[in-house]
């Protein structure tokens, strides 16, 4: 390649300069950030909270353990996981967007839930812990948004303890083409009308739908998390495989 010519990624289904690519997700999220919540029940009909509580089960969290809600935003999981880890244990609520930790902090705040709980802005590229430390790192419907995957996931695996877990939570490949077709016509035609009347932002909500059509498949995110050192790599289809949950284990 010409030293010249930038690198380039995908921003839903636009080529962009890599560098361009974080700050160009990042106004998608200031622009949804008010709002997320409520779309978030809108646009799965209020299944997402299901794929949570699977997430949730599959965490072998335990008090006093030290966990990593990654892409955490609005803390749907770091709630949960703040009663699971006790006082002796902390929850760390990490999002590179700023807006999306505001309302993530104010709405566990008047749930009460303080004390275990920290807020730190971050790139899942670079995340900004020493080797080992913690039990659980989850990271959901976050890793199609982040520009380089496979950076992320071998700095995700350097922060775990040895025999610690780390669980993917994100959009993936349904398993039937009659599924398929359907979720698409949805995505593409439903979705960003929805975007428009709720949020005022149609435009943010066709990135979103195009992003989860460029993320890799179930196969292909196993295969990363396996080269990022991963090992006893698994994934479980929910929904018909409209979303899927990784898990992957650090020895």
């Amino acid at each position: 390649m010409n030293e010249n010519q930038e690198k380039t990624t995908h921003f839903g289904y636009k080529t962009v300069a890599e560098n361009d690519k974080a700050s160009m997700v990042a106004d998608v999220f200031h622009s949804v950030a008010a709002k997320y919540d409520v779309m978030n029940d809108l646009m799965s009909f209020g299944i997402h909270r299901l794929w949570k509580r699977q997430t949730i089960a599959s965490s072998g969290v335990r008090k006093g353990h030290y966990v990593l809600d990654l892409a955490g935003g609005t803390g749907d999981l770091t709630a949960k996981f703040s009663q699971l880890v006790g006082e002796t244990g902390q929850v760390i609520l990490g999002d590179i967007n700023s807006s999306m930790l505001k309302v993530g902090r104010e709405k566990l705040r008047n749930l009460g839930r303080v004390g275990n709980i920290e807020y730190v802005q971050m790139n899942a590229e670079a995340l900004p812990f020493p080797d080992n430390s913690f039990d659980l790192i989850t990271i959901a419907f976050g890793l199609r948004n982040v520009t380089d995957k496979d950076k992320a996931l071998r700095s995700m695996y350097r922060i775990l303890k040895p025999g610690g877990r780390l669980l993917v939570l994100e959009f993936s490949k349904p398993e039937q083409e009659i599924l398929s077709k359907a979720y698409d016509f949805y995505s593409f035609n439903i979705l960003p009308k929805m975007g428009e009347l709720v949020a005022n932002d149609s435009e943010s909500y066709q990135y979103l739908a195009e992003s989860i059509r460029m993320h890799p498949d179930q196969e292909t995110l196993k295969g990363m998390m396996e080269d990022a050192g991963f090992e006893q790599t698994s994934y479980q289809n929910l929904t018909g495989g409209i979303v899927a949950l990784h898990r992957g284990f650090k020895y």
